[in-house]
Order: structure tokens, then sequence, then C-alpha cells
């Protein structure tokens, strides 16, 4: 084992492989489920990124534990073959790098008290903003990680700018020793590191002119930057700050001025650039633009084009009926369920309620939109994806919710299924003895009238 001799193997720590995928490379060489993977070809592997890095070669010597052994696997892979391995965490140093910053807007730090402790974790790790999107304050990087964004070529990034000016940044993040975005940023650039940033907004802050210009400081680094979302401040009843949400005018304002620039980049760089997320046009009453305005950017994470995607998904579903019922001599759908209850955060409602109407006149179906008041976190938070389960129990006892409860299925957006609050669709189907279906879109909800959905859950009892 000369090879690995420069590791020390009484603390390395590896990733722990929870799968290996049937004729891979892992599979063909031995390598179990159980095993971990401490090193390849004489390189320690602190997360699966190194995995990928490392395992690129022809030719790989894998170090792995065994319980008390430690074995030496010899490996050869073609070009693009993959080594087919699963980890139990994406890092196996530390499970995620934890944030430097006190923002003010935090919404850690506006957390209601007694949730999972999961929920208090102030996360801001650059792995998982080139792994999954994550938007991440460049605020705690090593000399290390920036050697590896650099070697390995993380690319695309996802960064929170917030305010360009240095000062003011550090006022906004409550960091005084945040360093110069905008030097860091120019020096990804010259990496070649492709990077989208978000501006989160709170009025009185950095709005205004120092919104204007943190545009134009980003603008001057395309084509390394190739985005900048303009993210509302959002702030639960628990902030114990001095912000504040926008007013629907103050919204009014900072939408025209950001539509406003588009045209000047279309212009220059052929893309819009500078993109509003959906919330902004649903506070204002404005019509969301079409899918074309975001020039494909792949930021529906962002919230940006969801409410556009959910449109344009129901234009194709008001087809399909409309297909079902020519095939059924016209006549309106006889299915188990014949009053519906759709849940959803008093944001979207209003959308919901013009397509429900359309939904229900299509279908026969009797169809119920019941907005939900955040009352854990407040009702400034009025998105579906923070919705607490005990909040939709309550209030949908108030209320008569027919023989199926749809749910937002990203109120569930967790690895167990299960809400902010540690509820399960089973147990809310359960206390209200009916069943429950969860959704994404219209076509969720035809789904599950025609008895095909995957994500229905009947009472136990």
């Amino acid at each position: 084992m000369a090879l690995f001799s420069e590791i020390d193997l009484t603390t390395a720590v590896g990733g722990h492989i929870v799968s290996v995928e049937p004729g891979s490379v892992a599979d063909d060489i031995g390598l179990q489920v159980g095993d971990e993977l401490l090193a390849i070809n004489d390189n320690k592997v602190e997360d699966v990124i190194d995995v990928q890095f490392y395992s690129a070669e022809e030719a790989l010597e894998l170090l792995v534990r065994r319980g008390d052994e430690y074995l030496l696997f010899e490996a050869e892979r073609e070009y693009h073959q993959a080594l087919g391995l699963g980890f139990a965490h994406p890092t196996f140093d530390v499970d995620i790098r934890r944030c430097n910053n006190l923002c003010e807007f935090c919404f850690v730090l506006q957390m209601a008290p007694k949730f999972r402790r999961t929920l208090y974790i102030k996360d801001d790790d650059y792995r998982y903003s080139f792994l999954f999107g994550h938007f991440v304050t460049l605020t705690n990087l090593s000399e290390h990680d920036w050697w590896r964004i650099e070697t390995m070529g993380l690319s695309p990034l996802y960064i929170s700018v917030h305010v360009t000016d240095t000062e003011m940044r550090r006022q906004f993040l409550r960091n005084p020793n945040a360093p110069d975005i905008v030097q860091q940023l120019r020096q990804l650039a010259g990496w070649g590191i492709e990077m989208h940033t978000q501006l989160v907004v709170a009025p009185g802050w950095n709005d205004g002119r120092w919104l204007e210009r943190s545009i134009r400081e980003l603008a001057e680094l395309w084509p390394a930057v190739q985005s900048v979302s303009v993210v509302p401040v959002g702030l639960t009843r628990h902030h114990k700050y001095g912000m504040r949400p926008h007013t629907p005018q103050e919204a009014a304002v900072t939408l025209d001025f950001v539509t406003a620039l588009q045209p000047q980049f279309q212009e220059q760089f052929g893309v819009r650039f500078v993109y509003p997320t959906d919330e902004w046009y649903l506070v204002t009453g404005r019509t969301v633009p079409p899918l074309e305005a975001y020039d494909e950017q792949q930021l529906h994470e962002n919230g940006l084009g969801l409410v556009r995607m959910f449109l344009d998904d129901w234009e194709g579903v008001k087809e399909e009926i409309g297909d079902w019922r020519l095939a059924h001599d016209g006549q309106p759908l006889i299915a188990d369920y014949q009053s519906l209850t759709l849940v959803t955060g008093a944001l979207f409602a209003g959308v919901l309620r013009e397509t429900a109407v359309e939904f229900a006149t299509l279908t026969g179906v009797n169809l119920h939109v019941l907005p939900i008041v955040n009352e854990r976190l407040g009702a400034t938070i009025t998105v579906a994806g923070l919705l607490m389960a005990e909040d939709v129990l309550r209030q949908l006892a108030a209320a008569e919710y027919g023989d199926l409860v749809v749910l937002p299925r990203v109120m569930f957006d967790h690895p167990d299924t299960i809400s902010l609050d540690d509820l399960s669709p089973q147990e809310m189907a359960n206390r209200l003895n009916c069943v429950v279906a969860l959704a994404d879109t219209l076509g969720d909800v035809w789904d599950a009238l025609l008895g095909v959905s995957s994500v229905m859950v009947a009472p136990e009892n």
C-alpha cells in the first residue's frame, strides 16, 4: 500500500457507500455497500466532487475501509464510464459548511422555536452551490477552497451578492470581515467560472441607487456573470431587527426599474441578464411574463418562471381534458372524488383560483381553493413551500374540504417527505380522515381524478 503512504489511516474520513450501480466500475472491482472510500490515486476524497474529479482517470487505485480492514482496489475505466457509487452524504469531512454572516433577513435567524434541529443550521457551502445550485456568499472560503474551485473548474456557482459595495455589503451581511465581492467575482471570471447571482432586496437598505449600482457592476462581468435574480426580502413574524417587507407600491417601483433595464441588456448581451422573481408580479397583480423572458435560465428554484410554467402546463392539461371528453362522447368525468379542496399559500391563491374555475368547468367536479395563513411563521410568509402542516390541518378543519384534499408537494420537500413541522402526508390523511394527494400542477390533480396519481394517500383509520 505504498501508493497511499502519505495518508494517515487513523484519522482519514471518507465517503460511506450506500449504493453500487450494477455493471459499473465499482461493481466490477467488488466495492460493497457499507464500504468507506478514503482515497483515489493517492488523493484523499472529502466529498463527491473529489470522487468525480479524481475518478476521471483511466487507471484507478481506490483505498477503501471495510470494517477494520483497509483494502486497495485497482480498476481500468473507459472514457465516460461512471464509477457508479452513491454516498450517504455529498460531503465527507463535514456534513455542510456553516455560514459566518448574521444577515438580518436570514431565515434561520427568523425561525420559530421548537422545530427540528436541522432548520437552525446556517449553511453556506460552495460545494452545495456547485452540486445543487444553492446560493452562497463566498465569505467563508479558505485557500484550499479557492484552489479546488480553480483546479477542478467548479462551474457554475450560485452566489448571493445582495449589494456590490463592500462596506454596504458588510453592513447588510452583518459581517465586518466580508471580502470585496466584486474582486472575488473577477477572480472567478478569470478562471473561467460561470456565475449566477442574486440580490435579495430589502426596502430602505439595498434598493434604489444601491440596486442600480449592483446590477450595473455585475453586468460589467458578463459573460462570466450569467444572470442576476432580484428577490424580495422575506420576513417572518419572528424577525427581530428593523427590516420590513415591500409594500405593493414599492414592489411596483422595483419591478418597473428592473424590467426597464432588460431591453438594454438584451441589446448588449442578447439576453435580459437581470430577472425579477415571480413574487414581484404576484404582489403587484401583474401578469407574469412568458417563459421566453427568462432566456432559458434554469433558475426555477430561485422563484423565476414557476408561475409561467404552471400556467403553460395548464394549457396542455386543458387539451388533455378536452381529448378525454371527446373520447367519452363529451361526458363529464365520473370519478371517485367529486369535491376537491386545493390547498396553497396566500401568494399563489389568485392564480390558482382562476385556473381552478376553468378546471371545474371542464371536468364537472366541485373545486375549492383554500389559501392558508401561515400562523407559525407569520402572515407575511405567503409561499406554499413554507406552509406548516398544523396550520393546514387547523384551517381545513374549519372548512368543508370534500372528498379529496390536494396539498402542495413542495410542502414536503424533505428526504423523509415531511413538512417543516414534521408531519407526513399519511399523518395528515389520518387526521383529516380523507384521501390526500400531492401536486405541483393541475395536471397532477387531473391524474388524481383519473386514479393514476402515484402520490395519493388514504387514511389508515
